[in-house]
């Protein structure tokens, strides 16, 4: 029976996208709300999931998707490339580059592949150095995770390796969070919710606490968190793939039974 991979991250951007315009500063919250809904994190985390398993371009697969999936709460950047017949990389350094990524920290075999990978999955949008950093920290964070290592060393390492502050907790981090869609200030405070955690629901209550890009710091936890522990409640799980078109839905089945054993 294969375990969870890449529904961390989905179920993480639906729990969280009640709250990205309406942000919240308590763990205190219905979990699983009838306004919870997919976004884009979840649409590009697909994308790049289909990349993997078919073995296809990332850039065309998200152009194709973004397309297929309208209106999902794209960026003014990212809907402009959506829109462009000939989209070229705009430099980003937003946390889109992260959302997306769960899918690489799976599959790769190796952290250099994972790091890699993580940098392909980034520049078709997000070809600025944070915008691959935080794809990277991220997918890095989450490979050695899923291959046994323990939290002190996944907050060295991305402490060590990206230069992200982890010293702070989220208590005291979540005073003064505010809505930032920059990698920056994005991928260290999600680890830090998922290394403050102690299962899955906890580190995405957490990663929403902290009152920013709620759907993003939560499907970036919820990423990590997954490869982790390795179980997600079946009511979330339920929950998740209830609100996921069928076809998207697929997906990420497909991709447990691949790279979740």
């Amino acid at each position: 029976m294969p375990y969870p991979t890449i529904i961390g991250a989905i179920a993480g951007d639906i729990i969280g996208s009640r709250f990205e315009w309406d942000r919240i500063k308590t763990t205190d919250f219905q979990l699983l709300h009838p306004a919870c809904d997919f976004t884009d994190d979840s649409v590009m985390t697909l994308a790049v999931a289909e990349g993997i398993l078919e073995d296809k371009p990332f850039g065309p697969l998200m152009h194709a998707y973004g397309r297929a999936w309208p209106g999902r709460g794209y960026g003014g950047n990212f809907y402009h490339w959506l829109a462009s017949d000939n989209p070229q990389p705009y430099g980003s350094f937003g946390n889109g580059s992260a959302m997306r990524v769960s899918a690489v920290g799976f599959a790769c075999t190796t952290l250099a592949e994972t790091l890699e990978m993580a940098a392909h999955t980034a520049w078709p949008t997000h070809s600025h150095p944070e915008g691959i950093k935080g794809a990277q920290a991220t997918a890095g964070a989450m490979f050695l995770a899923r291959t046994g290592s323990s939290k002190k060393e996944i907050a060295e390492y991305v402490t060590t390796t990206f230069g992200y502050d982890l010293s702070r907790s989220i208590d005291e981090i979540r005073p003064g969070y505010y809505f930032d869609e920059t990698c920056q200030l994005t991928v260290p405070p999600a680890i830090q919710a998922f290394l403050e955690s102690a299962d899955y629901e906890e580190s995405i209550r957490l990663a929403v606490s902290l009152g920013g890009d709620s759907d993003t710091l939560a499907c970036i936890t919820g990423g990590i968190s997954a490869a982790y522990y390795r179980q997600i409640p079946q009511e979330i799980l339920d929950f998740a793939y209830g609100i996921l078109p069928e076809e998207l839905g697929a997906i990420s089945r497909a991709f447990d039974r691949r790279f979740g054993g």
